[in-house]
């Protein structure tokens, strides 16, 4: 129920705390692949934290202030895409991503992305969608690229992450731009 085939066997759904152990198995699998451009796998270690991870997305979801939905390929979990940050106010929100490997190559995160930022901007009015990526991080550069964004710029050593500081590119698609791609 509430799911969007992505075809093939794909589908996106939400991702909720109910589904905390299916998410723990899915970092698991993808723990350090996952984990070398972002922190998500050292955020859900345990049964624990994969839940109070699941649960601050419900809370943001519950507040209009971020969404977290899940990528399932054949009935298992194996990737997803969110909004981190979402202020329909101001008209500006953040949209991430991440897979494990075994789903890699499929284009299921550009399509996830592409439903999630056309929701954005044309059920929500969203002005403008951002996207930060790890400037060593191609695919996610490269589905950044295939949505049509700018890259703007670099944030240098904008985070924290394993005891190092690490840059941030900035890319952004705004609202009119979306519609003239023809989404």
């Amino acid at each position: 129920m509430f799911a969007t085939s992505l075809g093939d066997g794909a589908e996106l759904r939400p991702l909720e705390p109910w589904r905390a152990e299916e998410f723990l198995a899915h970092m698991d699998r993808g723990r350090d692949f996952i984990g070398a451009h972002m922190e998500l796998p050292d955020l859900a270690t345990d049964l624990d934290s994969a839940r109070s991870y699941l649960q601050l997305y419900a809370d943001k979801a519950a507040s209009d202030s971020g969404r977290l939905y899940g990528i399932w390929l054949d009935g298992t979990l194996v990737g997803g895409v969110s909004f981190p940050k979402f202020d329909a106010a101001a008209g500006i929100c953040e949209a991430g991503c991440w897979l494990e490997p075994a789903a890699t190559g499929r284009g299921l995160v550009g399509c996830a992305a592409r439903l999630i930022i056309d929701w954005a901007f044309n059920e929500r009015g969203i002005h403008r969608v951002q996207w930060f990526v790890s400037p060593n991080n191609t695919p996610s550069i490269n589905v950044a690229k295939r949505l049509g964004m700018t890259r703007e710029g670099v944030l240098r050593e904008i985070y924290l992450y394993r005891g190092v500081r690490h840059d941030a590119e900035v890319w952004s698609v705004l609202a009119p731009e979306w519609q003239a791609l023809g989404n």
